[in-house]
């Protein structure tokens, strides 16, 4: 067992080291609410909460915390991405809080001033606020992440982040288990090998930071430095999850990333991770990779959430993501080894800048079975695209279904794309082959969906649109933007 610095991490942990944080562990019980309806956890000593909201469930309540997020104006998120040594000065601040429920429960939430309005997203799950004076309510029945806008104030929105009840949790002294107990802890590097599990407990605040000896390189593409990531899971039957935050505002940007993972039957749940220097989570030359109940949030250029590259049977299921770059994209740099069997399924996602679901542009290895389904995008701020297969190497991209979606926001919908690009490293296209988007109802101001293929040889072909409904009418094949190396392309019905 390691707990709170782990062997080998050059960590710090709060509260004075061992034994106080075990002691802090033991004395400091969650928040459970009526019938065990819910459970949340105590905010640690020393973390910032909003002044935005308070939050009760059943009764009980819930610390409310604040995330750095991308800017309303949209030059500014434009600056946030492209001004690489200078992305965490362009910033506003959302809220969100974090609770466990069985059944339904009743969250009452409370404002500084009068509410005039109130949204709750995702739109499909129906959910109807009820407000009076400064006070709203809503009942929730399902654990589905909530976003609560009022009055209008979508950028400093809430984020409710509900989970299923958690399953026994490790405890101090486990054999293989790196244990966060509640409280702020800090830690630089730490390697997670086979067979071992890493524990954030509800009320832990796990902060990755770049200590002054660590080596790193410079990299090429923005020229800042890099560092190894705060979390390497590197081997076979790792787990990591918990209810905590890893967060990375200590480091700076393009520093490291949160969590790299690679190696194989890998699972991750449950935590949040806030404020990532760059990539949140890639997952690297894996096998059996399962991402469930992850909330992402990030505003610093090219805090990309889950980067899958060239790896085999990943899922990511319930997740939620608000982040200035790509959200779930797969990538295949070359010969690491082609992308197949990917599923995205179930996930909340709101895009700032770049793209909500997609696959490249790094696509150097074949990518094959690729599924995005059964998610909503509740937002899309972005000069990308939200659907898209961003294709500027030479790889052989085949089998990529889009279904069951709900898009509330969409400035640019769909793109099926093969050219050369800032990101091309082969000397060659590559092709698309066999995309089907199926069973998607969207809001798209204006409506922009386009297919462009390269040349004769490297071309985009057999797209299906089955049950396309765009701003409350089918698509028709008028609303295609192709050029002459599009081939056989159905619309239905």
């Amino acid at each position: 067992m390691l707990c709170g610095r782990p062997r080998g991490a050059g960590g710090a942990a709060s509260a004075g080291g061992i034994v106080l944080l075990a002691v802090a562990f033991l004395s400091c019980s969650p928040v459970s609410g009526s019938a065990a309806a819910m459970r949340a956890w105590p905010a640690p000593v020393g973390e910032e909460l909003s002044k935005d909201y308070s939050v009760r469930v059943e009764g009980q309540e819930v610390p409310v915390y604040v995330a750095r997020v991308a800017p309303a104006e949209p030059a500014r998120r434009w600056k946030a991405m492209d001004d690489k040594a200078k992305s965490a000065d362009y910033f506003e601040r959302a809220s969100f809080a974090c609770f466990d429920m069985h059944g339904a429960v009743r969250i009452i939430v409370t404002c500084p001033n009068v509410i005039r309005s109130a949204r709750i997203l995702p739109s499909s799950l129906k959910v109807k606020p009820v407000w009076h004076g400064n006070t709203l309510t809503v009942t929730l029945v399902e654990t589905k992440p909530l976003t609560v806008e009022v009055n209008g104030n979508w950028v400093g929105a809430l984020h409710l982040f509900a989970n299923p009840p958690e399953s026994p949790a490790p405890r101090p002294g486990d054999p293989g288990v790196i244990f966060f107990g509640p409280g702020i802890h800090e830690v630089s590097h730490v390697v997670v090998s086979n067979n071992q599990t890493v524990y954030v407990a509800g009320g832990a605040v796990v902060r990755g930071v770049v200590r002054p000896d660590e080596a790193y390189r410079i990299s090429s593409y923005s020229g800042l430095r890099n560092y190894s990531p705060t979390f390497v899971l590197q081997g076979t039957n790792i787990t990591f999850r918990g209810r905590g935050i890893v967060d990375g505002s200590r480091c700076p940007t393009h520093a490291r990333n949160l969590i790299l993972v690679q190696g194989r039957d890998i699972t991750l749940e449950g935590v949040i991770l806030r404020d990532a220097s760059t990539w949140n989570v890639p997952v690297r030359q894996s096998d059996r990779v399962r991402i469930t109940n992850l909330k992402i949030l990030g505003c610093r250029a090219n805090s990309d959430g889950i980067d899958i590259c060239n790896s085999r049977d990943v899922t990511v299921d319930g997740c939620f993501l608000r982040t200035l770059d790509d959200l779930i994209v797969v990538k295949t740099d070359r010969g690491q080894g082609e992308a197949r069997r990917i599923e995205a399924r179930n996930c909340v996602l709101w895009n700032e800048v770049a793209h909500a679901l997609s696959i490249g542009a790094e696509l150097r290895e074949n990518v094959d079975d690729v599924s995005f389904a059964d998610c909503d995008v509740i937002h899309d701020k972005g000069r990308e695209w939200t659907l898209r297969v961003y294709h500027c190497d030479a790889a052989r991209v085949r089998n990529v279904r889009f279904e069951n979606l709900r898009i509330e926001e969409s400035p640019r919908l769909i793109s099926l794309w093969i050219d050369k690009a800032f990101w091309s490293r082969d000397p060659g296209r590559g092709h698309i082959d066999g995309v089907t988007f199926r069973n998607i109802g969207a809001t798209a101001a204006p409506l922009r969906i386009e297919l462009k293929g390269f040349d004769e040889a490297h071309v985009v072909e057999n797209v299906v649109f089955d049950r396309v409904v765009v701003n409350g009418r089918p698509l028709a094949a008028a609303d295609l933007r192709t050029n002459v190396f599009v081939r056989r392309v159905a619309v239905r019905p």
